[in-house]
């Protein structure tokens, strides 16, 4: 069997190394990888593939710095000659960015099933762009490997499983979520490779926030707010915000930069550093959704710098809780931020969604 897998940021590559990892366990099963560019990061060099063992593609398309529109059409075409090359028995696509689209519409449309990792997250916010990635992909998605029962549950609601006019009906499997597996297998090298004290830093004794999501960066009073609350916090409790050079931008081009006096900032950090500060934070601040998973994963409070979240099990788990981008909301459910009473619980499976993929991919299950 031949899968081509498309992957279009460094999260989606980090997700792909477990299941790549299960791939390489099978001798016969061959997977071509191809990298629309999507998301440039410098911190995907050669390091980052040899840290963390993960294959580098076959292919790089170096699609980036484009409307939606335009990006997801110049991705389409690309994809559908490497399908017609290649001839794949099936392509792999992760989660919701428009790589993922791109790679499931080509293949449906040269009626290639399309198996999609991450499949029946909802927010319900059809202005999110990633919202219309996904339901589009699961629409013509042949396997669904769903990582919760909820989004088994999402699923259902919409009429999951549809027929096809071959008389062929969608797989949905509730398979895990594969960060946790990329969680277990990489977190004892972050603890012991990596020292907080490189950052002055000690264990809880720091706060940490991701920021990046359009609708919080491109909206000058969303992002005012969530500034001033760092600020606020950072009083109490330092405030680490490894910073993305676009949030940078947008925070200087408005005048905020009074807002981050006192900070520690940081030039985004790879993989396994990221993963440190993490296992390392009193509490988490973010409007990424891995990171909100991550946080349960390693059993530190989280607060989400969104209205929603697709990752509803960590919040009525206890361990995240939704404060938008009010300063008032954010100030408190930091300073306020514990681990639940009932302690740790598994919400993403037992770390081998990796294997149930491979083994759904070659029809094993």
């Amino acid at each position: 069997m031949k899968i081509l897998t498309i992957l279009g940021a460094r999260p989606q590559f980090i997700k792909a190394a477990t299941v790549s990892r299960a791939i390489r366990a099978r001798h016969d099963i061959e997977e071509i990888i191809v990298h629309t560019g999507q998301h440039f990061d410098a911190n995907m060099s050669d390091i980052f593939f040899e840290q963390l063992d993960i294959p580098r593609p076959n292919y790089n398309l170096g699609i980036a710095s484009l409307s939606h529109g335009a990006m997801t059409g110049r991705m389409l075409e690309g994809i559908e000659e490497l399908i017609l090359k290649e001839r794949p028995d099936r392509v792999l696509v992760y989660g919701d960015t428009n790589s993922t689209l791109a790679g499931a519409l080509a293949a449906s449309k040269l009626h290639v099933p399309v198996a999609h990792v991450e499949a029946g997250l909802r927010s319900f916010n059809l202005a999110m762009p990633e919202e219309v990635n996904r339901i589009l992909t699961d629409r013509v998605s042949s396997i669904l490997f769903c990582p919760t029962e909820t989004a088994v549950k999402n699923l259902e609601a919409e009429g999951f499983p549809f027929t096809d006019t071959n008389k062929k009906e969608q797989v949905v499997l509730n398979v895990g979520d594969v960060m946790y597996d990329a969680t277990l297998y990489y977190r004892d090298k972050a603890r012991k490779g990596i020292a907080l004290e490189q950052w002055g830093l000690f264990e809880k004794g720091y706060a940490l926030c991701t920021l990046h999501r359009a609708e919080n960066t491109d909206d000058p009073t969303r992002l005012e707010g969530i500034l001033a609350a760092l600020r606020d916090i950072n009083q109490t409790l330092p405030v680490v915000l490894p910073l993305h050079p676009r949030t940078r931008n947008l925070i200087e081009q408005r005048g905020m930069n009074k807002l981050l006096d006192g900070l520690v900032l940081l030039e985004p950090v790879p993989y396994l550093e990221m993963q440190r500060l993490q296992m390392g934070a009193r509490v988490i601040l973010t409007d990424s959704g891995g990171v909100q998973k991550e946080a349960c994963f390693h059993q530190v409070p989280c607060i989400t710098l969104r209205d929603e979240t697709e990752w509803v099990e960590t919040v009525e788990a206890g361990w995240n809780r939704i404060a938008g981008a009010d300063a008032d909301k954010i100030i408190e459910a930091a300073l306020e931020a514990e681990a639940p009473v009932t302690g740790h619980t598994n919400l993403y499976g037992d770390g081998r969604a990796a294997e149930r993929i491979v083994n759904g991919l070659t029809g094993l299950i």
